[in-house]
């Protein structure tokens, strides 16, 4: 009897006994809503370099216009843009000091029966003795030769002095042997061409031409 009563109570327990819990409590589902992530933030040296380009472009903007400035007199064409071209330092881009830039002249004229003084007038009043002038027509140099004259008479750098010099003595020895050793037609025909000359029949009707056969001779005498 007692062995019956305890399976009985065993069973009562096990009926009225809450269920042990099976299920983990779950975690709560992510949010579909995440802000997305910053941006990574560019680097501060970015900035710098952009303003240390425009502190440079600055100085060299403020150098052109200092140049011309300093060249310019009441008789001289309007000045060639004074731009230190790729590769030139602007350090660099200062008029050419007399003892360098004479055995240049006195070469380049000796070797193609040019008058020094012509070839110094020319280069006076092309560049202002600035190697690394550049004409608002794209005129190069000292002697302010156009890409079609540079490539004509074998330029390798048109910047160089020397190289710049020779090529434009080629070319005013060849325009003076055109007109019969006139410089005045040869100064007219470096200035505005030779076919314009050619046309004219002489120092064509031009300003500027005049202007510029004017003050080169001037500078001659």
């Amino acid at each position: 009897m007692i062995f019956l009563w305890i399976l009985f109570a065993g069973a009562l327990m096990a009926q009225t006994a809450p269920p042990a819990s099976v299920e983990k409590t779950a975690s709560p589902p992510a949010s579909a809503d995440k802000a997305p992530a910053p941006a990574p933030a560019k680097p501060a040296e970015t900035f710098q370099s952009a303003m240390a380009k425009q502190r440079a472009a600055i100085a060299i903007q403020r150098l052109a216009v200092q140049q011309q400035h300093d060249v310019a007199a009441p008789w001289m064409l309007a000045a060639p843009r004074i731009d230190p071209p790729p590769g030139i330092e602007a350090e660099d881009c200062e008029p050419i000091a007399d003892p360098e830039l004479t055995p240049l002249i006195d070469s380049a004229a000796q070797l193609h029966q040019v008058e020094p003084r012509l070839l110094r007038g020319v280069i006076e009043q092309e560049s202002g003795f600035h190697a690394c002038a550049i004409s608002a027509k794209g005129a190069k140099g000292l002697m302010q030769l156009m890409p079609s004259t540079a490539e004509q008479f074998k330029v390798a750098d048109v910047f160089d002095p020397k190289q710049n010099i020779e090529a434009g003595a080629t070319y005013l020895r060849q325009l003076l042997d055109k007109y019969k050793d006139d410089m005045k037609l040869a100064l007219a025909a470096y200035n505005s061409g030779p076919t314009t000359v050619d046309n004219a029949g002489g120092i064509p009707d031009i300003k500027e031409t005049r202007d510029y056969v004017d003050a080169v001779m001037k500078k001659m005498q």
